[in-house]
């Protein structure tokens, strides 16, 4: 697979920091298996406000996924976003599409590029918990207010079922883990995790909620998928909740986006 130019295409990955990427392997040995001439790497970058630094070092960059913490902030520097990633409020895939232009000099490439954002999260969330939903989750508790956090809201609020967020400090539109006990956490059978709390390294916490008001009727979902079983689902698993990480998200949410990037 060629790029524009001829030479082989390149996509990549844009965060801080990057050190436990999923993406890179997933998409490298994607490319070997399926014998696709392309590459993909890692950008660390601070600041959102990079991006463009990065797409104009990379002629051949086709696209890039977006993960922590610039899902929000990379809104701002793109040129288009995508009704669905535009009512979430967050963007982790970026296509860029180079486009000629006979106004720029001779010494530039000849390509003006276009960066347009979507969400995919939302794609592989909604398809990773939809086997599991029963009639009977009807409300949920979202952990953390971030970009994932939004994903996850729209995608439960398309399933039909209810949402509140969960942070340290209450706020208007959410509750804080102290407003939490054994007795209401049985109101909210669906329990998401969308905070780095238990992932490696630091496995041995979790958040902070009321386990045993958890039950066979809830359902626990982690978007870590490192450690596969954190101490969040290891509680849950342990009073029968159903449970289940973020890996085949994350892979669902992948292939979505090289979908994008080549429709």
């Amino acid at each position: 697979m060629l790029s524009h130019n001829g030479k082989m295409k390149e996509y990549g990955l844009i965060g801080f920091p990057l050190e436990h990427s999923f993406s890179k392997k997933f998409f490298t040995d994607k490319f070997s298996r399926e014998g696709i001439d392309a590459r993909y790497d890692n950008f660390e970058i601070a600041h959102a406000s990079q991006l463009r630094d990065i797409v104009a070092e990379h002629p051949n960059l086709e696209g890039l996924n977006c993960t922590i913490p610039h899902k929000e902030a990379i809104m701002a520097e793109l040129d288009k976003v995508d009704t669905e990633a535009a009512e979430i409020g967050a963007v982790n895939v970026i296509k860029i599409q180079r486009i000629s232009s006979p106004t720029l000099s001779s010494t530039d490439s000849g390509n003006k590029p276009l960066l347009i954002g979507y969400n995919s999260d939302v794609i592989g969330f909604t398809q990773s918990i939809s086997p599991l939903l029963k009639p009977h989750h009807k409300n949920a508790l979202i952990l953390g207010t971030g970009g994932a956090a939004k994903a996850i809201e729209y995608g439960l609020k398309k399933l039909g079922i209810a949402c509140t967020y969960v942070s340290r400090k209450k706020k208007d539109n959410n509750i804080s883990y102290d407003d939490l006990n054994a007795e209401n956490i049985g109101h909210y059978h669906i329990i998401v995790n969308c905070t780095p709390v238990g992932m490696f390294p630091h496995t041995e916490e979790k958040p902070a909620l009321p386990y045993e008001g958890i039950t066979n009727k809830h359902l626990l979902y982690d978007l870590i998928y490192n450690p596969l079983e954190t101490l969040f689902l290891k509680e849950g698993r342990l009073r029968g909740a159903a449970t289940k990480n973020g890996m085949e998200m994350l892979e669902l949410q992948a292939l979505a986006s090289w979908e994008i990037w080549n429709k």
